[in-house]
């Protein structure tokens, strides 16, 4: 076969490849929109004087924010190839400081949130330098600082389930509405459109990404790594705090509910990057993630009645996102060394050959 014979066959099998993308109708990149679709179709059909209600839909738009939140705070590390396991001990920590200096020490309530933004900040800093300047593995360093907090949070509330405050301001603070739906929700899509603006448009991303997908090229291209990894996990910190912050204010003082959102905030974006920009960790995936999950759990429960569906479904969820991500990495490297094979074959060989 001649070279002219090898380039046309080469690009008649890529045409073929792009003619059957053709049909997909964008399921490799949107089928989490085309399964939030069928889950409002069917559970509409099925309880429609339950679910198709505007209590519903503002119940799931508030109530799943702070997943949200604590999700994107998952998201940074993993960006930057890290796991932060500590998050939800962040934003319990956060929580409490910011209720029991209202309502043990009487401070206001702005001071109190910075006390507790600021202490959750502190777990991302020791974070980084476990992971950077001590070499720790990111899944031990997070998985014992989690531990530790949960340790100081309990000292912080004595042990006891602490009062909320009784300023009005805490409660409205993150429950006022608009339009019915409550403020935490605005405040969520503000932090997802920084973070995606930071991740996406500016250098800051570019490091975040190149660290994350090779560590050991960017370092060769000048690119500080360890510093870009440290201040992911600081960003982490800061967000699970702004969740804790929010969960007090909506929900009120608890010293379990990070530990409870932690795995569907991994769910969320493990199953994101399986959307929209496939094989990326992105802002808008995992928040679409989210309320993806959010409605089946929501139909299931109005359904069934059962409570403990929320843990299952996000387990499942997990598995199946991590599943299907470890698949598709694997066809893509397939696909990426038969093109290499293709373009290095010489070109008296039959292309019809397998490798």
């Amino acid at each position: 076969m001649t070279s002219e014979q090898l380039v046309a066959s080469q690009a008649a099998i890529t045409h073929g490849r792009r003619g059957r993308r053709r049909i997909t109708f964008g399921l490799d990149r949107f089928s989490g929109l085309y399964l939030w679709a069928a889950f409002i179709v069917v559970f509409g059909v099925w309880k429609p004087d339950l679910f198709l209600t505007s209590v519903t839909l503002r119940t799931v738009t508030s109530q799943y924010a702070v997943t949200a939140m604590l999700a994107i705070a998952v998201l940074l590390p993993l960006v930057a190839g890290g796991y932060d396991l500590s998050v939800g001990a962040s934003a319990n920590l956060a929580a409490i400081i910011a209720i029991v200096f209202q309502t043990n020490h009487h401070l206001g309530m702005w001071v109190s949130m910075g006390l507790a933004l600021l202490a959750a900040t502190g777990v991302g800093v020791i974070n980084g330098f476990l992971v950077v300047r001590l070499h720790v593995s990111p899944l031990i360093a997070t998985l014992g600082m989690a531990t530790v907090v949960s340790a100081v949070q309990s000292i912080a509330s004595s042990d006891s389930q602490p009062f909320p405050p009784s300023s009005p301001s805490w409660g409205l603070l993150s429950q006022r509405t608009f339009g019915g739906v409550q403020v935490v929700f605005f405040y969520l899509v503000g932090l997802a459109f920084v973070v995606w603006w930071v991740l996406e448009w500016t250098p800051a991303g570019r490091y975040l990404r190149a660290v994350g997908g090779n560590p050991e090229a960017a370092r060769l291209a000048g690119v500080a790594t360890g510093r870009w990894t440290w201040l992911a996990f600081v960003g982490s910190g800061f967000i699970a705090g702004v969740a804790g912050v929010m969960y007090g204010s909506q929900s009120g003082p608890s010293l379990t509910f990070g530990q409870a959102l932690l795995l569907p905030a991994f769910a969320a974006v493990f199953l994101g990057s399986t959307q929209l920009t496939p094989g990326r960790a992105n802002v808008w995936g995992t928040l679409l993630a989210v309320y993806v999950l959010a409605t089946g759990v929501k139909g299931l429960q109005l359904v069934t009645g059962v409570q403990w569906l929320n843990d299952m479904f996000n387990g499942v969820a997990l598995l199946a996102a991590v599943s299907f991500a470890v698949w598709r990495q694997g066809r893509t490297l397939r696909s990426r060394r038969r093109r290499t094979w293709l373009s290095r074959r010489p070109a008296n060989e039959d292309v019809g050959a397998a490798p």
